[in-house]
């Protein structure tokens, strides 16, 4: 069977069905081609959707438990029923994926189940995801890669999805672990773990490096390990994991120090009931034919694109997690909007330093921009504004006071460079500096916007305010 598109998409995930939506919109003749059998890609299926319900979930469980009884709320008889919430998580997995195949459907996309490979520029087969039925082959003008990531391995342990297991494993675990030991303290690490950690388990995160969430801002990353170090995740840091071994009984991790100085170099080991492998993803485009229509592929598995995101073929694209950058959802669907449009002809353009990023602990962490460490690296003269929310009359009244927001702009024209906060939906107050970066606004500018009293994002005022040495509030 043959069919002649405008644009095949390899994926169908967050940029993969944006692009195609998008692509269609503009007129284009668009497939989609995905082998998981759903939409929405490891983000909408086994990442942000599903790990935030479970988040969710568990803090309200969190709340009733050590917090509403300070609200005047008396609670008794209180317990996790685990499959209640597991079928919660699901339920709103699977809406949001019919929810995409309804999309597909209103804007014309033909959703084709099964693994998409390229035979050659213009030409994709299509093994269906079951049966003997032989491949489709797609004709096409333009193919687009959206393949995603998957999960970084780590040498000396084999993820089973039962007692070590990966993401995956951890947002399906039929019972509480009474023990949990999570292989990276990085945003993956420290959501899941908090998860686990809320409904029971005693959680020790073995983390590589010096600081958890590496990359971000140094005074915020310092001060989360505190606040999750207060609620009862253990840290062990500077550490490197050689090895697990499952058994009837657990898993026994084996750990060195980072550093042969430090505990004079000696091994250790840790048992615990469930391990999660939490290190990072790496781009997923195995089987997709690349070497043998010579697509370029790095030395780490990303795929090098040009400003319009073609890679050296021409008519083959790439966007999202397997061009490498920030793996982030919303940094991949904006890729997919600019890569349709500029092939309809259109011009498109991203601003890759006002991209979010979002750890959705609680409280949240929300950045965005250079962090104070990458400016003094780039001798860049700064000012900074910092406001916490001690001091907010919304958060005291909500009870949820930690953390702060902080401003960094340039100290000569006060064009606001970066923004770091960590405290009550941070993830939102965060979006506001997003805007005004990418209109390069000031903090002058923030801090002249009348914002809703009492409210979260007067810390944002107050922070820009801070900048200029005159927040009011502190």
């Amino acid at each position: 069977m043959s069919d002649a598109y405008d644009l095949v998409v390899i994926g169908g995930g967050p940029a993969g069905y944006v692009a195609a939506i998008r692509a269609a919109q503009l007129g284009m003749k668009t497939a989609v081609v995905e082998g998981r059998g759903a939409l929405g890609g490891t983000c909408l299926n086994v990442g942000c959707i599903p790990s935030k319900a479970m988040l969710q979930s568990s803090h309200h469980y969190e709340m009733a438990d050590k917090e509403f009884a300070h609200h005047g709320i008396d609670v008794s008889g209180l317990k996790v029923n685990l499959k209640t919430m597991l079928a919660r998580k699901d339920k709103v997995v699977e809406g949001l994926t019919g929810g995409i195949e309804m999309l597909m459907k209103k804007n014309k996309v033909d959703y084709i189940k099964g693994w998409g490979k390229i035979d050659a520029v213009g030409k994709v087969s299509v093994k269906p995801l079951e049966g003997k039925a032989k491949a489709q082959v797609l004709d096409t003008a333009n193919i687009l890669i959206a393949t995603g990531s998957e999960v970084t391995p780590l040498p000396g342990v084999e993820i089973d999805e039962k007692q070590i297991v990966s993401s995956t494993g951890a947002l399906a675990l039929p019972k509480v672990p009474k023990t949990m030991a999570v292989i990276g303290a990085g945003v993956i690490g420290l959501e899941l773990g908090s998860v686990w950690r809320r409904l029971g388990s005693e959680v020790t995160v073995v983390e590589f490096l010096d600081v958890a969430l590496p990359g971000m801002d140094g005074e915020v990353s310092k001060h989360a390990q505190r606040i999750l170090t207060k609620q009862g995740l253990t840290f062990k840091m500077k550490t490197k994991v050689t090895g697990a071994k499952a058994g009837k009984d657990g898993v026994t991790l084996t750990m060195e120090p980072r550093d042969a100085k430090d505990s004079g170099g000696k091994a250790e080991t840790l048992k615990v009931d469930v391990v999660l492998v939490a290190i990072g993803r790496r781009p997923f485009t195995e089987g997709l034919g690349l070497k043998e229509v010579g697509v370029e592929v790095g030395d780490r598995g990303f795929i090098p694109v040009d400003a319009d995101y073609q890679t050296n073929v021409e008519g083959i694209y790439a966007i999202g997690d397997v061009i490498g950058g920030a793996m982030l959802a919303h940094k991949a669907e904006d890729e997919g909007v600019v890569c349709a449009e500029i092939m309809a002809g259109q011009t498109g353009h991203i601003d890759y330093g006002a991209i979010p990023g979002i750890v959705y602990t609680h409280p949240e962490i929300a950045a965005v921009g250079k962090t104070e460490e990458q400016l003094k690296e780039a001798g860049i003269a700064y000012n900074k504004g910092k406001f916490p929310f001690t001091a907010n009359s919304r958060a005291r009244c909500n009870d949820d006071t930690d953390g702060f927001v902080k401003i960094l702009a340039d100290a000569t024209t006060d064009k606001v460079l970066g923004c770091h906060i960590i405290g009550p939906q941070a993830g939102d107050l965060i979006q506001e500096v997003v805007n005004v970066m990418e209109f390069e606004g000031s903090a002058e500018d923030i801090a002249r916007i009348c914002h809703g009293h009492p409210g979260l994002p007067e810390s944002v005022k107050e922070a820009a305010l801070g900048v200029a040495g005159r927040a009011i509030h502190i």
